[in-house]
């Protein structure tokens, strides 16, 4: 792999990534046409995503930094209610009231975020065989982009929802996670599929992109958990080990500048532009499958 494929690589990751497009489909598009993945390995990939994982943990460290107070200060509150349960039912004289532990969206936030990592995680493990075969070929990446392509079409003619977190149910959370789930296939994209399920459970428009970026940051430690423990990495020498940290760092960068464009750029309806260019990509991916 030259400096310029780990760079051109990164730069794909850190915008297809972002965008309801299928970062997965690309590099499987391009590793293929460019024959990289096959000299890479699986490894180049882990990098990859530990890069656009640092560009999510960067542009939304304030929401991380509250969401894990909040989650020390539920298990707090959750030992006092504990503590109160067994005080309450010996000391009837002196009794007690309980916290209540979803008083903030935050808290809300950090309930819904670990259901929809349940399914996900499920259907991750479930899939890697699948979305490894279907990686190795032209056809399954252009069928799911024809797929992504359906999703945003959907996506930019339903009516937006008012909900915010402290609105979301169990069922939403567990819905938004099957569909993650199934966007581990090649072509269908993450994004574009979590925020469809997010905008048809009711979901404030501008919420269900920032409820879809921040899902993807268990998904993705999940899934570099899975793939380390079938990666395989190369001899490391110097000129190899720069080469992946400048496609690391590409991926990063690009994934911070896309990621808040998007936040952006949701506000408007104008998802037909991507749903257009995911048709056309699925057709003439599917077109070079049969002809190459």
């Amino acid at each position: 792999m030259s400096l310029f494929e780990a760079i051109l690589m990164g730069i794909v990751q850190g915008i297809t990534e972002f965008l309801p497009v299928s970062s997965s489909g690309h590099l499987a598009v391009i590793g293929k046409l460019l024959n990289i993945q096959e000299e890479a390995g699986v490894s180049f990939e882990v990098l990859l995503h530990v890069g656009t994982l640092t560009a999510v943990c960067l542009v939304f460290r304030k929401d991380i930094c509250r969401m894990a107070i909040e989650l020390i200060r539920m298990i707090s509150d959750l030992l006092y209610n504990g503590t109160t349960y067994f005080h309450n039912r010996f000391h009837t004289d002196a009794v007690r009231d309980y916290r209540k532990l979803l008083h903030n969206n935050y808290r809300k936030l950090v309930v819904m975020l670990a259901l929809s990592t349940i399914p996900t995680g499920i259907l991750g493990y479930l899939m890697q065989g699948v979305v490894r075969e279907a990686s190795a070929t032209l056809l399954a990446p252009g069928l799911g982009f024809l797929v992504t392509g359906v999703l945003l079409f959907v996506m930019d003619n339903w009516k937006p929802g008012k909900k915010i977190p402290k609105d979301m149910k169990s069922s939403h959370a567990l819905a938004i996670g099957i569909c993650q789930g199934l966007g581990t296939f090649p072509g269908i994209s993450r994004l574009g599929i979590t925020m469809t399920a997010g905008l048809m459970c009711g979901l404030n428009r501008s919420f269900a992109v920032r409820y879809s970026f921040l899902l993807s940051i268990p998904a993705v430690i999940g899934a570099l958990i899975l793939e380390i423990q079938t990666a395989s990495f190369p001899a490391m020498s110097w000129s190899l080990g720069g080469i992946y940290a400048a496609g690391t760092a590409a991926a990063a960068l690009t994934g911070c500048l896309v990621i808040r464009w998007m936040l952006n750029f949701v506000k408007s309806r104008k998802f037909f532009i991507f749903a257009a260019y995911c048709f056309l990509l699925g057709i003439a991916t599917i077109v070079c499958h049969f002809a190459l």
